[in-house]
Protein backbone atom coordinates (compact mmCIF):
# COMPACT_ATOMS: atom_id res chain seq x y z
CA UNK A 1 0.00 0.00 0.00
CA UNK A 2 1.42 3.35 -0.99
CA UNK A 3 1.61 6.52 1.11
CA UNK A 4 -1.55 7.72 -1.12
CA UNK A 5 -3.68 5.13 0.12
CA UNK A 6 -2.43 4.88 4.04
CA UNK A 7 -2.90 8.93 4.26
CA UNK A 8 -4.92 10.72 2.36
CA UNK A 9 -9.16 10.75 3.10
CA UNK A 10 -11.03 12.11 -0.06
CA UNK A 11 -14.31 13.45 0.61
CA UNK A 12 -15.82 12.82 -3.27
CA UNK A 13 -19.29 14.76 -2.24
CA UNK A 14 -19.02 17.37 -0.26
CA UNK A 15 -20.39 17.40 2.96
CA UNK A 16 -23.98 16.82 4.22
CA UNK A 17 -25.33 19.12 7.18
CA UNK A 18 -24.21 17.55 10.36
CA UNK A 19 -20.73 16.58 11.55
CA UNK A 20 -18.70 14.21 9.82
CA UNK A 21 -15.56 12.87 11.22
CA UNK A 22 -12.49 12.62 9.14
CA UNK A 23 -9.62 11.78 11.57
CA UNK A 24 -10.24 10.35 14.63
CA UNK A 25 -7.71 9.29 17.87
CA UNK A 26 -9.20 6.27 18.43
CA UNK A 27 -8.46 4.83 14.70
CA UNK A 28 -5.49 7.15 14.10
CA UNK A 29 -3.97 7.02 17.73
CA UNK A 30 -0.69 7.85 16.26
CA UNK A 31 -1.99 11.44 15.07
CA UNK A 32 -3.24 12.63 18.94
CA UNK A 33 -5.76 14.20 18.41
CA UNK A 34 -9.55 14.19 16.12
CA UNK A 35 -10.59 16.22 13.04
CA UNK A 36 -13.76 16.79 11.21
CA UNK A 37 -16.87 18.96 9.31
CA UNK A 38 -19.64 20.27 10.65
CA UNK A 39 -22.09 21.93 8.52
CA UNK A 40 -25.03 23.50 9.94
CA UNK A 41 -28.06 24.85 8.41
CA UNK A 42 -30.25 28.32 9.09
CA UNK A 43 -31.97 28.05 12.79
CA UNK A 44 -29.93 24.72 13.67
CA UNK A 45 -27.36 24.68 16.91
CA UNK A 46 -24.45 22.80 17.54
CA UNK A 47 -23.19 22.26 21.01
CA UNK A 48 -20.28 20.18 22.66
CA UNK A 49 -18.79 19.88 25.82
CA UNK A 50 -16.28 17.33 25.77
CA UNK A 51 -13.88 16.85 28.17
CA UNK A 52 -10.85 17.86 25.58
CA UNK A 53 -9.49 20.75 24.07
CA UNK A 54 -10.98 21.74 21.07
CA UNK A 55 -10.89 24.14 18.41
CA UNK A 56 -13.77 25.81 16.04
CA UNK A 57 -12.96 27.63 12.54
CA UNK A 58 -15.67 28.94 10.90
CA UNK A 59 -14.88 28.46 7.06
CA UNK A 60 -18.05 30.35 6.02
CA UNK A 61 -21.02 32.01 7.04
CA UNK A 62 -22.83 33.87 9.96
CA UNK A 63 -22.71 32.17 13.67
CA UNK A 64 -23.58 32.94 16.87
CA UNK A 65 -21.24 31.45 19.52
CA UNK A 66 -21.84 30.99 22.91
CA UNK A 67 -19.09 29.70 25.59
CA UNK A 68 -18.45 30.28 29.21
CA UNK A 69 -21.10 33.62 29.56
CA UNK A 70 -20.28 34.80 26.02
CA UNK A 71 -22.29 35.42 23.42
CA UNK A 72 -20.30 37.16 20.41
CA UNK A 73 -21.63 36.92 16.22
CA UNK A 74 -19.29 36.37 13.65
CA UNK A 75 -19.41 35.92 10.12
CA UNK A 76 -16.84 34.53 7.24
CA UNK A 77 -17.62 34.97 3.38
CA UNK A 78 -15.07 32.50 2.20
CA UNK A 79 -11.81 31.15 2.74
CA UNK A 80 -9.69 33.36 0.23
CA UNK A 81 -10.25 36.61 1.05
CA UNK A 82 -11.88 36.47 4.25
CA UNK A 83 -9.69 36.00 7.81
CA UNK A 84 -10.77 33.19 9.82
CA UNK A 85 -12.60 33.01 13.01
CA UNK A 86 -11.29 30.60 15.58
CA UNK A 87 -12.77 29.95 18.98
CA UNK A 88 -10.42 28.04 21.41
CA UNK A 89 -11.70 26.22 24.60
CA UNK A 90 -10.18 23.99 26.76
CA UNK A 91 -11.89 21.00 28.30
CA UNK A 92 -15.62 20.69 29.55
CA UNK A 93 -16.35 24.42 28.60
CA UNK A 94 -19.77 24.14 26.84
CA UNK A 95 -19.76 25.80 23.38
CA UNK A 96 -23.57 26.56 21.38
CA UNK A 97 -23.03 27.72 17.75
CA UNK A 98 -26.13 28.43 15.99
CA UNK A 99 -26.21 28.81 12.44
CA UNK A 100 -27.53 32.28 11.31
CA UNK A 101 -27.25 32.49 7.49
CA UNK A 102 -28.49 30.13 5.12
CA UNK A 103 -25.63 27.66 5.87
CA UNK A 104 -22.63 27.71 8.10
CA UNK A 105 -19.64 25.11 7.74
CA UNK A 106 -16.86 25.08 10.38
CA UNK A 107 -13.71 22.80 11.56
CA UNK A 108 -13.83 21.20 14.33
CA UNK A 109 -10.77 19.70 16.31
CA UNK A 110 -10.18 17.78 19.76
CA UNK A 111 -7.70 16.66 21.75
CA UNK A 112 -6.55 15.47 24.94
CA UNK A 113 -5.17 18.54 27.59
CA UNK A 114 -5.28 18.60 31.36
CA UNK A 115 -4.04 22.38 31.85
CA UNK A 116 -6.81 25.17 32.45
CA UNK A 117 -6.05 28.29 30.04
CA UNK A 118 -8.76 30.97 29.11
CA UNK A 119 -10.58 30.38 26.24
CA UNK A 120 -10.03 32.60 23.48
CA UNK A 121 -11.99 34.03 20.30
CA UNK A 122 -9.53 34.51 17.39
CA UNK A 123 -10.17 37.19 14.44
CA UNK A 124 -8.22 39.65 12.42
CA UNK A 125 -6.18 41.60 15.17
CA UNK A 126 -5.11 38.33 16.82
CA UNK A 127 -3.98 36.55 13.72
CA UNK A 128 -0.58 36.76 12.66
CA UNK A 129 -0.78 36.95 8.98
CA UNK A 130 2.23 37.33 6.31
CA UNK A 131 3.27 36.56 2.73
CA UNK A 132 5.43 34.44 2.58
CA UNK A 133 8.06 33.60 -0.02
CA UNK A 134 8.23 37.24 -1.29
CA UNK A 135 11.35 38.03 -2.85
CA UNK A 136 12.44 34.41 -2.88
CA UNK A 137 13.28 31.40 -5.49
CA UNK A 138 11.74 33.57 -8.65
CA UNK A 139 8.64 33.99 -6.83
CA UNK A 140 7.67 30.45 -6.50
CA UNK A 141 7.21 29.84 -2.93
CA UNK A 142 4.34 33.24 -2.82
CA UNK A 143 1.50 32.29 -0.18
CA UNK A 144 -0.37 33.89 2.17
CA UNK A 145 -0.27 32.31 5.94
CA UNK A 146 -2.59 32.93 8.97
CA UNK A 147 -1.16 31.47 11.84
CA UNK A 148 -4.14 31.55 14.79
CA UNK A 149 -2.30 29.18 17.56
CA UNK A 150 1.16 28.33 17.96
CA UNK A 151 3.69 28.00 20.90
CA UNK A 152 4.62 31.40 21.25
CA UNK A 153 0.38 33.11 20.97
CA UNK A 154 -0.62 30.25 23.37
CA UNK A 155 1.88 27.42 25.45
CA UNK A 156 -0.94 25.81 27.29
CA UNK A 157 -2.37 24.94 23.66
CA UNK A 158 -1.26 21.23 22.34
CA UNK A 159 -2.53 22.88 18.85
CA UNK A 160 -0.54 24.84 16.54
CA UNK A 161 -3.15 26.00 13.97
CA UNK A 162 -3.42 28.00 10.81
CA UNK A 163 -4.36 28.52 7.42
CA UNK A 164 -2.25 28.60 4.20
CA UNK A 165 -3.63 30.19 0.38
CA UNK A 166 -1.08 29.55 -2.36
CA UNK A 167 -1.25 31.62 -5.14
CA UNK A 168 -2.09 29.49 -8.26
CA UNK A 169 0.94 27.47 -9.54
CA UNK A 170 3.14 28.59 -6.50
CA UNK A 171 5.03 26.04 -3.54
CA UNK A 172 4.36 25.31 0.02
CA UNK A 173 6.90 23.47 2.72
CA UNK A 174 9.71 24.28 0.35
CA UNK A 175 12.33 23.75 1.06
CA UNK A 176 11.53 20.45 2.10
CA UNK A 177 10.81 19.95 5.65
CA UNK A 178 9.51 17.50 8.37
CA UNK A 179 9.12 17.46 11.95
CA UNK A 180 8.77 15.33 14.95
CA UNK A 181 5.16 16.24 15.49
CA UNK A 182 1.93 14.66 13.29
CA UNK A 183 -0.22 17.28 11.02
CA UNK A 184 -3.19 16.93 9.15
CA UNK A 185 -4.23 18.91 6.24
CA UNK A 186 -6.91 20.13 5.04
CA UNK A 187 -8.07 21.41 1.33
CA UNK A 188 -9.97 23.14 -0.86
CA UNK A 189 -10.06 25.37 -4.41
CA UNK A 190 -10.85 27.95 -6.57
CA UNK A 191 -12.26 27.04 -8.91
CA UNK A 192 -13.49 23.76 -6.96
CA UNK A 193 -12.06 21.49 -10.02
CA UNK A 194 -8.32 22.50 -9.22
CA UNK A 195 -5.92 20.65 -7.44
CA UNK A 196 -2.43 19.89 -6.21
CA UNK A 197 0.39 18.17 -5.69
CA UNK A 198 1.71 16.85 -2.01
CA UNK A 199 5.46 14.80 -1.67
CA UNK A 200 4.98 13.21 1.06
CA UNK A 201 8.18 11.40 2.17
CA UNK A 202 9.45 9.80 -1.77
CA UNK A 203 6.03 9.63 -3.15
CA UNK A 204 3.38 11.99 -4.69
CA UNK A 205 0.11 12.76 -3.39
CA UNK A 206 -2.25 14.13 -5.92
CA UNK A 207 -4.94 16.63 -3.44
CA UNK A 208 -8.23 17.52 -4.79
CA UNK A 209 -11.21 19.61 -2.96
CA UNK A 210 -12.12 18.73 0.78
CA UNK A 211 -9.18 16.27 0.61
CA UNK A 212 -7.64 15.51 4.08
CA UNK A 213 -3.77 14.13 4.73
CA UNK A 214 -2.37 12.81 7.58
CA UNK A 215 1.27 13.95 7.99
CA UNK A 216 2.92 11.46 10.38
CA UNK A 217 6.11 12.50 11.89
CA UNK A 218 9.46 12.88 10.25
CA UNK A 219 8.06 12.50 6.62
CA UNK A 220 8.92 15.88 4.22
CA UNK A 221 5.73 17.84 2.85
CA UNK A 222 6.08 20.35 0.54
CA UNK A 223 3.40 20.79 -2.25
CA UNK A 224 2.61 22.91 -5.24
CA UNK A 225 -0.95 23.95 -6.75
CA UNK A 226 -2.25 23.91 -10.07
CA UNK A 227 -1.51 26.90 -12.35
CA UNK A 228 -5.17 28.97 -11.91
CA UNK A 229 -5.76 27.21 -8.98
CA UNK A 230 -5.56 28.96 -5.59
CA UNK A 231 -5.23 26.09 -3.09
CA UNK A 232 -6.36 26.48 0.44
CA UNK A 233 -5.21 24.38 2.97
CA UNK A 234 -6.05 24.33 6.45
CA UNK A 235 -3.09 23.20 8.71
CA UNK A 236 -2.93 21.38 12.14
CA UNK A 237 -0.01 20.64 14.68
CA UNK A 238 -0.46 18.59 17.45
CA UNK A 239 1.98 19.41 20.06
CA UNK A 240 4.06 16.20 21.55
CA UNK A 241 4.45 16.09 25.60
CA UNK A 242 7.44 17.60 26.07
CA UNK A 243 8.21 18.27 22.49
CA UNK A 244 5.99 20.99 21.09
CA UNK A 245 6.19 22.12 17.33
CA UNK A 246 8.66 25.10 17.33
CA UNK A 247 9.99 25.06 14.28
CA UNK A 248 10.44 22.80 10.98
CA UNK A 249 13.58 20.47 10.50
CA UNK A 250 15.13 21.38 6.55
CA UNK A 251 16.60 18.96 4.27
CA UNK A 252 19.25 20.62 3.72
CA UNK A 253 19.72 19.80 -0.13
CA UNK A 254 17.37 22.62 -0.72
CA UNK A 255 18.05 25.51 1.07
CA UNK A 256 20.32 27.08 -1.35
CA UNK A 257 17.12 28.10 -3.40
CA UNK A 258 15.76 30.17 -0.84
CA UNK A 259 18.78 32.19 -0.30
CA UNK A 260 18.47 36.25 -1.30
CA UNK A 261 21.88 35.32 -4.02
CA UNK A 262 20.54 32.22 -5.33
CA UNK A 263 21.25 31.97 -8.71
CA UNK A 264 18.50 29.80 -10.34
CA UNK A 265 18.01 28.72 -14.09
CA UNK A 266 17.72 30.14 -16.72
CA UNK A 267 19.86 33.53 -14.85
CA UNK A 268 22.27 30.86 -13.49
Amino acid sequence: MGLEEQYKIRQKEGFKPGYTEIVSEKTNPEMLMSFGVMKILKGEDFSNDESLERVFVLFHGEVELSWNGNCVTVSRGNLYDDDPRTLHVPKNMKVNIKCLSEEAEFSVHKTENEKEFASKLYGSEELVKEVRGKGTMNETGTRLVRTIIDYSIDPDANFMIGEDVQYPGKWAGFPSHSHAQPEIYFYRFLPENGFGLLKLGDEGVCIEQDDTCIIPPTLVHPQVGAPGYAMYFLWVIRHLPGNPYIKPDFEEQHLWAEQPDAKIWPER
